[in-house]
């Protein structure tokens, strides 16, 4: 699996133009399912994001997990991450889990997040959605388990 993730002080999604996920201080979780991911990849990611010390901590080192601060995760599926520039100007998706599979992936690690007492909020699986964030730092990093 793929992820981009975001330190923010605030994130939220729209479709329609109706707000259906919003987060204050927390991660924003930008998540790809690709073809081979196995049936374990969405605990592995979900385990490496909880523990990821990105956070200051008092003496303004990042030293703290998004469970430190007691953060929340907006964790939204971006199938786009998977795509591969390499043989032209138009990204190829090839990689990408197919729908329903990167569906249940998704799911999977929107579960092992909250199970791990991480709160979540989650956008819409294949809806057009409007991300906004604020990105603190900025921190922005990519994961691939």
């Amino acid at each position: 699996m793929r992820a981009l993730l975001q330190r923010v002080s605030e994130a939220s999604v729209r479709v329609d133009h109706e707000v259906i996920g919003e987060i204050g201080p927390g991660l924003l979780v930008l998540v790809c399912a690709m073809q081979d991911d196995p049936d374990d990849a969405p605990h592995r990611l979900a385990a490496k994001i909880s523990k990821l010390r990105i956070f200051k901590d008092e003496a303004g080192k990042m030293n703290r997990s998004v469970v430190d601060i007691s953060g929340s995760a907006l964790v939204v599926s971006q199938f786009t991450l998977a795509g591969d520039t390499s043989r032209g100007n138009r990204p190829g998706f090839s990689t990408a889990a197919p729908p329903e599979r990167g569906n249940t992936l998704y799911l999977e690690v929107v579960r092992e997040l909250s199970a791990l007492g991480i709160p979540v909020q989650t956008g819409r699986f294949g809806a057009d959605m409007a991300v906004s964030l604020v990105n603190d730092g900025p921190v922005t990093l990519w994961l691939d388990v």
